[in-house]
């Protein structure tokens, strides 16, 4: 993310806001310090972003996919069972 200083932002500014309209944040600060996260109101946020249980029902995981596989998996390894 992109921290610009605070007078290069006041000199920029309607650039700036179009940067973060587009979706590409930025932070201000002053005197080297960040003070303010710039980001688009429509921005997911930190929460929104990971989204736990969104396919929901749209996929399919079989009853023995954590076997899938072993007979190979023996084979490469040289298990005994």
């Amino acid at each position: 993310m992109q921290t610009i200083n605070i007078r290069e932002a006041k000199a920029q500014l309607s650039r700036l806001v179009k940067q973060a309209a587009n979706g590409d944040s930025f932070m201000i600060a002053k005197a080297g310090k960040p003070m303010v996260k710039v980001t688009a109101l429509d921005a997911p946020t930190e929460t929104e972003a990971r989204r736990l249980g969104f396919m929901t029902g749209q996929m399919i995981v079989p009853d023995d996919f954590d076997q899938i596989g072993s007979e190979e998996i023996e084979q490469l390894f040289g298990c005994d069972q």
